[in-house]
């Protein structure tokens, strides 16, 4: 069992930027393929950036660019680097950890993006 606690999100400007952060128990984190996921009010939730555990990373189309997702083995955390914000990024975002069939969410930590 892997638990998956977000922090950083909060209120920002348009244009802005927030960092989260996701620290995951355990000591395997380094094997786990890790993602951020969003969801906003009445949508699904959908892929934001993932990184595998070989430090591979994909990004959604409407965040390439602005999104940077890393991870610190060490520190068992993977971060996401949002900058120039819109309020379409407005979502709660979630923090994925997956190896093979196991999966597992963190609570969602809410980026609200307004002026």
């Amino acid at each position: 069992q892997v638990q998956l606690v977000e922090s950083g999100g909060g209120l920002v400007q348009p244009g802005g930027s927030l960092r989260l952060s996701c620290v995951a128990s355990g000591n395997i984190f380094r094997f786990y393929d890790m993602a951020w996921y969003r969801q906003a009010p009445g949508k699904q939730r959908d892929l934001v950036a993932a990184i595998t555990s070989s430090g591979n990373t994909n990004y959604a189309d409407s965040v390439k660019g602005r999104f940077t997702i890393s991870r610190d083995n060490a520190k068992n955390t993977v971060y996401l680097e949002m900058n120039s914000l819109k309020p379409e990024d407005t979502a709660v975002y979630f923090c994925n950890a997956r190896r093979t069939i196991h999966q597992y969410w963190g609570q969602g930590t809410q980026v609200t993006v307004s002026s």
